[in-house]
Formats: structure tokens, C-alpha cells, sequence
């Protein structure tokens, strides 16, 4: 159960740009940023960055990007963004063959040598304390460009952001992200604290 509710998107229609961003992401807007409303400008600062970040004319596919934040997710063990971001790598281009693989990332064919490389690297980049490595940067470096690695970063750090959040104020899960979850993951996967 929330610690503190979310507000109806209606409470705050200074806000309606700011949530239609997401609502195209995610096909509906999340209950984080319907509890963050209560500081609207919290709600249009993260909407600045998202767009920056998620670029869809940046340097790396926007659909892998949500699949960095499902590993940086992972690794800070926030189940509410774990789930958030599979649905947003559907709906940002990634198929369901690749989807239903990601936990398979570094054996299945439907993997690059570089997503792999990227995998890790959000893996390490999500943990506390951080396991990035001139290892694995050298590994980064042969397949993606610094201004990739840049984005990736930014992918990897915006969902911790939200890992905080969410997990500090035990949003609730919605019914779309917690099926893409059992789905993909775990037909027994279960939400938590965000429950």
C-alpha cells in the first residue's frame, strides 16, 4: 500500500503537457507522477529530462533504453520501475521474442555482444555500491561510442531517480505493469511493497 496516495491527474491541469508525455510512454500515467503532483514542478522538471533522455533521435534505440532502466531497476531492486519499464519496452519498439528473453540476454541470439555489454553495465551501474569497472568500460567502449555510452548512462540514472521514488514511497503498481511482469518475468512475480 502507498505511503501517500496519488492525486487524480485532474488536481493539478497545469500539468496535462507534462503527464501526456507519459501516457505516451506508458499508454497511461503512472502513480508516481500522481503523487510527485503535490510539487508540480517536480512533475515538469522530470518531464524535461525524460524527453531528453529517452530521445527517440538520440544515439541508442529507445526501446533498449527501457531495457537498461528494467536492469538498473533490477539491480536497486525497485519492482515497481522492474515492471514500468517492460511495459515501456514493448511499447518503445521492443518485440516479444526479445522481451521474453531478456533474462536470457547473455546467451540468447536475439542479443548483440554490445546490448549484452550495455546489460552488464546497467546491472553494475544499479548496484549499490556501484560495480562499474575499467573491465567492463573497456567492454563499452569496443561496442558503443562515448556519445552512446552518454545516453545509456542517462537511461541507467534517470530510473534511478525513480528507484528512489518508488521505492521510498511504496507506489503502487498498476494492473498493466504487474501482468507485463508476470508475463515476462514470473507468472508468481510479485510486487511487493508496491502492492
Amino acid at each position: 500500500m502507498a505511503w501517500i496516495k496519488p492525486l487524480p491527474k485532474e488536481t493539478t491541469p497545469e500539468l496535462a503537457e507534462d503527464f501526456a508525455i507519459f501516457e505516451k510512454i506508458l499508454g497511461f500515467v503512472p502513480n508516481s507522477l500522481l503523487t510527485m503532483q503535490r510539487r508540480p514542478a517536480i512533475v515538469q522538471g522530470f518531464g524535461v529530462l525524460t524527453k531528453a533522455v529517452m530521445d527517440p533521435n538520440g544515439a541508442v534505440e529507445p526501446g533498449f533504453k527501457r531495457l537498461l532502466a528494467h536492469f538498473a531497476s533490477t539491480a536497486s531492486g525497485c519492482r515497481y520501475c522492474q515492471a514500468h519499464s517492460l511495459v515501456a519496452a514493448e511499447l518503445s519498439g521492443i518485440d516479444d521474442a526479445k522481451l521474453n528473453d531478456v533474462w536470457s540476454y547473455k546467451t540468447s541470439e536475439l542479443y548483440t555482444e554490445g546490448e549484452r555489454a550495455a546489460l552488464d553495465y546497467a546491472l553494475a551501474a544499479g548496484s549499490v555500491p556501484n560495480t562499474v569497472d575499467d573491465e567492463l568500460m573497456e567492454r563499452m567502449q569496443k561496442h558503443w561510442s562515448d556519445e552512446q555510452i552518454v545516453e545509456i548512462c542517462a537511461a541507467i540514472c534517470l530510473y534511478g531517480f525513480l528507484n528512489r521514488w518508488n521505492d521510498s514511497m511504496a507506489t503502487e503498481l498498476e494492473g498493466g505493469p504487474l501482468d507485463k511482469a508476470r508475463t515476462v518475468l514470473d507468472k508468481e512475480w510479485d510486487a511487493g511493497k508496491h502492492s
